[in-house]
């Protein structure tokens, strides 16, 4: 009995004991949760370091080439410029790791950064600053100015390395490719063009580290990390040759004559590929130097088109069978309700053919015929060649424009491209059906892409639209421009010498923003639709200029100028029998011949060779075998000696230069359009291959 009374007492003690330290331990947590400080250690700050730490790891962003695989946007390292001012970083007075000479520091790097030295100076002078920077002229600094600065050997000046996007030619299409920029975590992000349109493609995929940390901030164990993922590389269908031709055509319209803005683009006419698009005004995207509109004009402009729009009008009357060529009008003037149409000059040339129509470019044939067709047939057959919507190629910023015909007026109107809006790629795409047997192409700009495994995700081609008129429809509407060019109104100024080129000619009055039309001789819009070679169209080009001051013949002649260029670029000039053929030389494989024989060879041919290198044997050449070339042409034969010595490049063209670079793997930046005036790397000297040649170009 006793024994179960001492057993019952030690089970109360039990339970009083259990619940005394479930009290004691709610007290405790109730203590702990209330209060900061703990046994002497602060919680709060205990929490706040022993905790997981994430470090973002940025994908390296892919690179733009073009169809060539030339390289026009990358990533290039960029610094930004600081300076120690703190004495306590400097314990021998012989090596002083603090800025010493305040003067001579500004001097020097207002020299060499074009910066401001009052401003250097005051940036040096920051009292109580361990350390400064210097503002927009300090940061994104290139490696040879980050080079020419640590030549100085100046104490105190240091670096913090970064990565910018670095755009090779400038402003080459520069509205095509965009630019991208860098924001204070070091994070590149596509803005514009390509580079705003593929941003999560050419971004990648970023990676980051984790770990924990103690009460004392150490990393405790070994960090977690996922690796980023570079960003693809994109191949667009821009061809830098024919770039380059058109950035030149457009630089000499600027240097020559006043105007609101020029356009000027190429497409394949097989594929719909855009190989070229240049414009003005433009941008430096490395700097955004004369960035002032953000509208891409090849798919952002929108704009009354003008009689461009007529091969398009005499179509619909085509397909509709209404057209007669030989049938007659009288030219001049029609009435229509609610307008009077007239031709350009007023007076029109009498009686007149439909075929002559055309070649005169008659608003009134143009209305007759449209009175034809019909308001709705012809608004179908506009909207069956994707005007009035956007065509979906890979560029932000596309306009649909508007196609609008509910009245006889704008009937008529709509047939010789007023009251109406298109983009030039709208343009563009329509063209299409005139190289392909009346079949239209999807115009694209990206040739393929490229993962970091070097496996394609993407190939860009020829997509087909559908068949929209007929064989005969398209032979005889070339013909009719084969008309425009050769024997219309236009005096010959179209004309090219190498190559037969078609089109027609637009002239468009500008709309008044508070209703009606500009006035004025200069206030039109002056295009031309053209296609090379007629007999077998390879490229099919389109431009436009507002407000220019030398009208039509201005842009005619740096037009025309550039399709010639093209035609030899391409090698494809219409009519080899107008040519000198002895101008034209068959180039040979030269790649593992005696570089003394090739010499020879080329210099019997009345060739330029041009020899990069110290060696006996030739290991690669530019142009390549088989290629086509005029007589006084340079041919570049790089040789096995990897020391190279820097040739005179005064007055090279820029092709040359870029030939010239490629084979050796330098890179240059171009200043300019046209000959080579100035070059960065000294004459005769060796080339380092990791400088960049910087040239600057004149037109004259």
């Amino acid at each position: 009995m006793k024994r179960k009374i001492n057993k019952l007492r030690m089970s109360k003690l039990f339970i009083f004991l259990f619940f005394f330290s479930f009290l004691v331990a709610i007290i405790k947590l109730g203590y702990v949760a209330l209060s900061d400080n703990v046994d002497g250690l602060n919680l709060t700050e205990f929490a706040n370091k022993r905790n997981t730490t994430k470090k973002t790891l940025y994908a390296s962003r892919g690179t733009i080439y073009d169809i060539n695989g030339e390289v026009i946007a990358s990533n290039a390292n960029s610094y930004t410029l600081i300076a120690y001012l703190s004495e306590s970083r400097t314990t021998n007075p012989d090596k002083p790791q603090h800025v010493v000479d305040k003067e001579k520091t500004a001097q020097a790097l207002a020299d060499i950064l074009g910066m401001d030295y009052e401003y250097a100076l005051e940036r040096l002078n920051v009292k109580g600053a361990y350390q400064v920077e210097f503002g927009a002229k300090g940061r994104n600094i290139s490696e040879n100015k980050k080079q020419e600065i640590e030549a100085l050997a100046l104490p105190g000046i240091d670096f913090i390395e970064g990565i910018k996007r670095y755009y090779k030619n400038s402003k080459m299409a520069s509205y095509i490719v965009g630019y991208a920029k860098s924001n204070e975590s070091g994070e590149i992000t596509g803005e514009m063009g390509i580079e705003g349109y593929y941003n999560d493609i050419l971004k990648g995929t970023d990676g980051y580290t984790e770990y924990q940390r103690d009460a004392y901030g150490y990393a405790m164990g070994e960090p977690y990390r996922i690796e980023p993922v570079s960003g693809s590389d994109i191949y667009l269908t821009i061809d830098s040759g024919i770039q380059l031709i058109l950035e030149d055509a457009v630089h000499t319209l600027e240097e020559n004559n006043h105007f609101a803005w020029f356009t000027f683009s190429v497409i394949d006419a097989k594929t719909g590929a855009i190989v070229g698009s240049a414009n003005s005004p433009n941008f430096n995207p490395n700097t955004l130097e004369g960035l002032t509109n953000y509208v891409n004009p090849l798919v952002g402009y929108t704009y009354e088109p003008g009689s461009t729009m007529k091969i398009f009008s005499w179509l619909a009357a085509m397909e509709n069978g209404v057209y007669d060529g030989n049938e007659k009008f009288m030219s001049g003037t029609v009435k229509v309700p609610g307008a009077t149409i007239k031709d350009f000059n007023n007076t029109g040339w009498g009686e007149i053919t439909f075929d002559t129509g055309f070649a005169y470019s008659s608003n009134v044939g143009a209305t007759y015929l449209a009175q034809k067709v019909g308001a709705k047939k012809l608004k179908d057959f506009y909207e069956s060649l994707g005007f009035g919507s956007k065509t979906g190629i890979e560029l932000p910023g596309e306009e649909s424009g508007v196609i609008r015909m509910t009245y006889e007026s704008e009937l008529a109107t709509a047939s010789f491209g007023q009251g109406i809006t298109t983009t030039p790629i709208q343009t563009l795409q329509a063209l299409t059906i005139l190289a392909n047997d009346g079949v239209m192409l999807k115009p694209y700009i990206v040739s393929k892409i490229v993962n970091e495994k070097g496996e394609t995700t993407y190939e860009g081609g020829r997509v087909e639209l559908g068949k929209k008129v007929s064989s005969e429809s398209v032979e005889k509407i070339k013909e009719l421009m084969y008309d425009v060019v050769y024997h219309g109104v236009t005096n010959g100024i179209w004309e090219t010498k190498n190559v037969t080129t078609i089109g027609k000619t637009g002239t468009a009055q500008i709309a008044s923003a508070s209703g009606g039309y500009l006035t004025g001789a200069g206030n039109f819009i002056r295009s031309f639709a053209g296609i090379f070679p007629a007999e077998d169209p390879q490229y099919i080009f389109y431009v436009s200029a507002k407000q220019i001051d030398g009208g039509a013949s201005a842009v005619a002649k740096v037009v025309t100028k550039a399709v010639e260029s093209i035609a030899n670029y391409a090698n494809i000039t219409s009519s080899p029998s107008e040519a000198d053929l002895s101008q034209i030389i068959t180039l040979k494989n030269y790649i593992s011949k005696d570089v003394e024989d090739v010499k020879n060879t080329l210099e019997e041919n009345n060739l330029v060779p041009i020899v990069i290198g110290n060696g006996t044997k030739v290991i690669n050449q530019f142009p390549l075998n088989k290629t086509q070339v005029l007589q006084n042409s340079k041919v570049f034969l790089l040789t096995e000696q990897k020391e190279y010595i820097m040739p005179d490049i005064k007055n090279w063209s820029s092709n040359e230069i870029m030939s010239f670079c490629n084979l050796i793997g330098l890179k240059y930046e171009f200043e300019g359009y046209g000959r080579v005036e100035e070059y960065s790397i000294a004459k005769d000297t060796i080339i380092d291959l990791d400088g960049v040649l910087k040239v600057k170009l004149n037109s004259e």
